[in-house]
């Protein structure tokens, strides 16, 4: 039972600190979620907390087409300075123009303070800023 309930909330931090890991790729994703899973439930949650770490972390990278694609986007006058810091996680205000990416629709980005974000075309969340 005890092993049921730290398997359980291994896997609900790992989840829930998903977010931090939004910019990262699957890789860290599972190294971070083993961490977690090993300080709640030792060895057993650290293979639950990496699993669940890949999986967060695979659902938010977006591929390597979508970000080739956007990095060979010109910077045009569509960029717009806005004063808030753009982060990873939070949505990007309605005044910044967003595009989808053609070839993967899921996708979207927009120049904001003169760098390239993608962007979840619906809720307009920064899922990554590239440098």
């Amino acid at each position: 039972m005890k092993a049921k309930v730290l398997s359980i909330a291994a896997v609900s931090l790992a989840l829930a600190s998903g977010y931090a890991f939004a910019q990262s790729s699957t890789v860290t994703g599972a190294a971070g979620g083993a961490v977690t899973g090993a300080v709640v439930g030792g060895p057993v949650g650290a293979a639950i907390g990496g699993v669940a770490g890949a999986i967060v972390g695979t659902a938010i990278d977006p591929p390597r087409q979508v970000v080739t694609y956007v990095r060979e986007q010109p910077i045009s006058d569509d960029s717009v300075v806005i004063r808030q810091r753009v982060v990873v996680g939070q949505p990007l205000p309605e005044t910044v123009v967003v595009r989808r990416v053609p070839d993967n629709p899921r996708f979207a980005y927009a120049v904001v303070n003169h760098e390239r974000v993608i962007v979840e075309p619906s809720s307009r969340k920064v899922i990554r800023i590239l440098n």
